[in-house]
């Protein structure tokens, strides 16, 4: 009797090895013969295993594991080239920052498709053993996740490690809301043109580095307005000009009396359209660290007040806007494009508003 002969296999090779253990081998979409990453026991295992390969090439679900062997530090670095021209400047350094320090160290040398979410938690957890602050954890973490949601979106792994992970909680810090009367108790204590810079801030609600980057193009004198389409920033200790945060660019009216002290500075102001209006003694643009010990804290001290900040004072302003002329109208003069961020980190109750609320309301039952 003719010997039977074998059936040739629909799908993929399996071979016996000197060891006694079978290798499954499969052709990919591109033909190139790629072999599994682990031996089987039997014939009948290697099958299973080509069979779910398979059906994942039929469902347009497989990956080249080719990618997943790329290092971190390898896909990191490509990601960042890649991201960086959205980017801006201060934040491309914060994430090349971030990444050299943090997840490079750590992850740096492990393939893509061998990081787990048990990996980012220890990562986490060694981070927090360290010292490190949560607001410095929660920002590798966030590059991270987007680094690895990257490799997810170019098909190098199938989902992110990034996922279920309990990161530190942020200190619950509120602002310092001044009165009006205490912030120009501020402008009336600083030495000029400062006192006009400290002005921007609290009565239009400028960020510090709009008011640097403030040059005499951006001022319409007698129309009371603001043009704010610049920001000046410092990033790894180079100043950089740069679009307002989230690209929000706007104009602000200020009212006529701060128009008009701003004119007289533009008057005495040297230079053409493009000069800044305020600079060091020296000419240079102003940096925030210096700025601040050298103006604005003796303006607080000399007005009697303690613990308050440039960014109070735009938190201040939000706050005033917010309470008499509505969320929108704040957002819009602070430069949010979404309502939600001047409510959750700008504009706060004012005090006493809850008793003039509740008197109202008890009106409100009595005339019913």
């Amino acid at each position: 009797m003719p010997a039977k002969r074998k059936s040739r296999r629909a799908f993929g090779r399996i071979r016996k090895l000197p060891s006694g253990r079978f290798q499954a081998r499969y052709p990919g979409p591109d033909g190139v013969l790629r072999a599994a990453d682990q031996t089987f026991a039997t014939t009948t295992d290697a099958d299973r295993w080509l069979a779910r390969k398979r059906i994942e090439m039929e469902e347009g679900r497989w990956l080249d594991p080719a990618e997943g062997r790329t290092t971190v530090r390898d896909w990191s670095a490509r990601w960042l080239t890649a991201v960086s021209p959205q980017l801006k400047h201060k934040t491309q350094a914060s994430y090349r920052s971030l990444i050299n320090s943090l997840i490079i160290p750590a992850l740096g040398d492990r393939e893509l498709s061998s990081l787990r979410p048990i990996t980012i938690v220890e990562w986490v957890g060694a981070m927090k053993t360290r010292g490190l602050s949560a607001s410095r954890i929660r920002q590798a973490y966030r590059v991270l996740s987007q680094i690895m949601r990257a490799a997810v979106d170019n098909e190098m792994i199938g989902q992110t490690p990034c996922r279920g992970v309990k990161l530190p909680r942020m200190p619950q810090t509120e602002p310092h809301i001044l009165t009006p009367l205490e912030a120009s108790r501020i402008v009336r204590s600083a030495t000029k043109p400062h006192d006009l810079l400290i002005s921007l801030l609290a009565y239009a609600g400028l960020r510090v580095g709009e008011a640097f980057a403030l040059r005499r193009a951006d001022i319409d004198v007698s129309g009371g307005l603001v043009l704010v389409d610049e920001n000046l920033a410092e990033a790894n200790g180079t100043l950089v000009f740069d679009t307002p945060k989230s690209h929000q660019k706007r104009v602000l009216r200020i009212g006529p009396s701060l128009a008009a002290r701003i004119g007289r500075h533009l008057e005495m102001l040297p230079g053409g359209e493009d000069a800044l209006l305020f600079v060091t003694p020296g000419g240079k643009p102003l940096r925030y660290n210096q700025w601040r010990k050298a103006y604005f804290d003796p303006a607080v001290a000399a007005a009697g007040l303690t613990d308050v900040t440039p960014h109070d004072l735009r938190a201040s302003h939000g706050t005033w806007v917010a309470d008499r002329y509505g969320v929108m109208t704040a957002a819009h003069r602070l430069g949010h494009s979404n309502a939600s961020v001047t409510t959750r980190h700008y504009a706060r109750p004012v005090a006493g508003r809850d008793d003039q609320v509740a008197a109202a309301a008890d009106e409100w039952l009595y005339k019913g």
